[in-house]
């Protein structure tokens, strides 16, 4: 039989480059670039200077950022990523943030200043092309979530709400 050479036990001389493992274009390496042109001093401003030292925010926030994107949202599912994930791994430098931690920057950390940092990003992404501010997609389906036959949203109250958001984005 012909296989090609196969010994887990191998060693390797000069170890993997997460640099050469991670393609060019994958969508870790996007977030990683929006997220190291915005301005995260609204973030900072929900740190202390005493205490023992915190996991950089900017870290924490593409790492919370890309985990949404893959649609992972417990924070034991971060914290498991964080420790298996290559991508995850190269976003947070192999820092291995535990769960609460993941809970304690979502809940305290995060809230004050994400509005702010939501609209740098979609405005930042508007910018660069990616996301067009001009349309809104809307499938068929206009539904509230406590939906029965006499509730919908007519098409006026989505139209109020787009020019609502693109009010606050640029303010």
């Amino acid at each position: 039989m012909n296989f090609k050479h196969y010994n887990q036990n191998q060693l390797v001389l000069f170890p993997y480059s997460f640099e050469e493992l991670i393609p060019e274009n994958h969508p870790v390496r996007i977030v990683n670039d929006i997220l190291e042109r915005i301005n995260i001093d609204p973030l900072l401003k929900a740190y202390s200077r005493e205490g023992n030292p915190s996991y950089h925010p900017g870290m924490m926030l593409k790492v919370m950022v890309f985990a949404y994107m893959n649609n992972i949202y417990s924070s034991r599912k971060i914290e498991k990523a964080l420790r298996e994930n290559i991508n995850f791994m190269w976003l947070s430098n192999m820092s291995i943030v535990d769960h609460n931690t993941v809970n304690r920057f979502r809940s305290n950390k995060l809230e004050a200043a994400f509005k702010d940092i939501f609209s740098q990003v979609v405005l930042l992404l508007a910018d660069e092309g990616l996301v067009s501010l001009k349309q809104v997609f809307v499938d068929g389906t206009k539904i509230e979530a406590q939906a029965n036959r006499y509730t919908f949203v007519w098409a006026n109250a989505i139209k109020t709400n787009k020019e609502k958001m693109l009010r606050q984005l640029e303010d």
